[in-house]
């Protein structure tokens, strides 16, 4: 298990919360933390606990797993996508719909590439 990295965590959480368009006051409440909490995990003065963070993850609408890696509670695992859904789900551009879609097409995607392992492009050859 890695250790906790508290500063770039905080520094993460005040991202995905301007991206969301939330005051730290608006994130506060929908994570049912107080303001000045939240204010000291963003300046990596505190370590929040695994369920604080789930609480965070939820206002944000992004997974708690992100959280937990960026935490250093987790491991990223290869190939799962985590920023890739991070990014879609904090996108203030898109409708809640419109990301559940994104996130179908790209988990479709993952399985069929599980499923049948990607094959090679054949060699280039030199045609005159």
């Amino acid at each position: 298990m890695a250790s906790l990295n508290v500063g770039s965590l905080g520094e993460y959480i005040r991202e995905q919360r301007r991206n969301a368009q939330f005051t730290l006051r608006q994130l506060a409440d929908a994570a049912g933390v107080s303001n000045p909490y939240l204010s000291q995990i963003e300046r990596g003065l505190r370590k929040p606990s695994a369920e604080i963070l789930q609480q965070i993850a939820k206002a944000l609408r992004i997974s708690a797993e992100t959280l937990y890696v960026q935490a250093g509670i987790l491991e990223e695992r290869q190939g799962e996508g985590l920023e890739l859904r991070a990014a879609i789900l904090a996108d203030p551009l898109i409708n809640e719909q419109q990301k559940q879609a994104l996130l179908a097409v790209y988990d479709a995607f993952l399985k069929e590439n599980k499923a049948q392992p990607p094959v090679a492009d054949p060699p280039l050859t030199a045609s005159g």
